[in-house]
């Protein structure tokens, strides 16, 4: 049959792609209705396609079909899976695991890498990036950075730290501070032991 005019062949149903139509992967047009994964049938987009030779799958199918197999192999962070794909109709094939030590040779190598966090003085919760204030040299949850005696929401600007506590520089002054006439607003005399 000829083409009059019209654009190249899906490669999906093989019928022509009008350049209205078109979503060109890997060398090959679709149309937009026909561009989806071969084994879940999911739609597929520019950031969620996989191509594997003339075969087109979404990244999780992709992966359970060609990517590493075994157990602890999963499909994102933190994830242990064990699904192989058979009800998908993908072959489950068995490689070999690397053998892995029981104990890391350099712990703080082993955290940066897989994200095991800080803990919080406060709470003794891990800290996560997103969450994190420094003060003290110590990490704290935005929530936990509070003075230790009156609560209060905690600045850059009016923190103090004290023996890995935190505290507002009023609660601070009054505590910790000189004491006496004239000092932190306090009228009392302080008692001079002889």
């Amino acid at each position: 049959m000829p083409n009059w005019g019209g654009g190249a062949n899906c490669g999906a149903c093989g019928k022509t792609v009008y350049h209205a139509e078109e979503i060109q992967c890997n060398g090959r047009s679709f149309h937009k209705t026909c561009f989806h994964c071969m084994a879940c049938r999911k739609a597929l987009d520019s950031t969620t396609v996989a191509a594997h030779e003339s075969e087109i799958y979404c990244k999780v199918c992709y992966g359970r079909k060609y990517g590493p197999k075994g157990i602890g192999y999963g499909q994102g962070a933190g994830c242990l899976s064990t699904d192989t794909g058979e009800h998908l109709g993908l072959q489950f094939q068995q490689s070999p695991k690397p053998a892995r030590s029981a104990t890391t040779s350099n712990p703080s190598k082993f955290t940066s890498k897989f994200g095991e966090s800080e803990k919080c003085p406060r709470c003794r919760k891990s800290v996560y990036a997103a969450e994190k204030v420094m003060g003290g040299g110590k990490p704290w949850h935005k929530t936990c950075f509070r003075c230790a005696i009156c609560g209060k929401s905690l600045e850059s600007t009016n923190v103090t730290d004290k023996d890995g506590e935190l505290y507002c520089k009023v609660c601070y002054a009054k505590n910790f501070g000189p004491t006496g006439i004239g000092f932190g607003g306090l009228t009392h005399q302080v008692e001079k032991k002889e």
